[in-house]
């Protein structure tokens, strides 16, 4: 997986000879390259910086995951469909035909029952095209209001381009959205969602323990376990 930025080539100037100007030390990268393919170093195709701390952790530096700003590209990524898995394939094709790089890119929806599946594909950008997290948690809680039937979950989908070939994994987790927000961990629904089985909400939780039951570690878990079943 090639993850070099083109700032990190560079020629050296080591010294001058008397008549002749500077000589050059020329870098072969080759080496570095295959050693960087096969170190699964990963390009992960977001600019959101919670979603990377999140994998980050979730990898536990089995895999070096870099996010799209490390590695220069500071592109709005497009999502123009109905459904996360065209989304998710949407990101990695946009990279990889764009940049070259064999990639990984996500998509989550929070699927609320009593909201006929909402928000869904939109739950990033709910409650408008520049709101918040809290903007988008807000207007859930007001659709809600008193209902009793408060059942929802969390579905990941994560869509992998390698050499052109193209590869996706899913995870979910059931829960239900509490009455007030609680907690101040975590980004977008987590102060309303409380997984099955559990008194706290996912932004009471610790990193460490939502990380051991979210929809995105899931997602995540048969997205590694191809990864080790293919490396060679």
């Amino acid at each position: 997986m090639v993850v070099l930025a083109l700032q990190e080539v560079k020629i050296i100037t080591t010294n001058y000879i008397k008549g002749f100007g500077p000589f050059f030390i020329l870098i072969n990268f080759e080496p570095i390259l295959k050693s960087t393919i096969n170190g699964m170093k990963l390009i992960f195709a977001t600019n959101n910086k919670h979603k990377l701390e999140e994998i980050k952790d979730l990898l536990n530096g089995k895999y070096m995951v870099q996010g799209l700003s490390e590695v220069g590209i500071n592109d709005e990524i497009p999502e123009t469909h109905e459904t996360l898995e065209e989304n998710a394939i949407e990101k990695a094709e946009y990279i990889f035909t764009k940049y070259g790089f064999n990639c990984f890119a996500d998509d989550t929806g929070l699927e609320i029952d009593a909201l006929d599946g909402r928000p869904g594909v939109y739950s990033a950008r709910y409650a408008g095209t520049n709101c918040s997290f809290d903007d988008n948690v807000n207007k859930i809680l007001e659709e809600l209001g008193q209902e009793q039937n408060r059942k929802a979950r969390f579905r990941t989908v994560i869509a992998m381009i390698r050499d052109g070939k193209l590869k996706t994994f899913e995870g979910t987790v059931e829960g239900e959205i509490t009455l007030i927000k609680s907690g101040t961990k975590g980004f977008g629904y987590d102060p309303v969602f409380m997984p099955t089985g559990y008194n706290q909400t996912f932004a009471e939780m610790t990193l460490s323990i939502k990380n051991k039951i979210s929809h995105r570690a899931k997602a995540l878990e048969k997205f590694i376990d191809y990864l080790n079943s293919t490396a060679e």
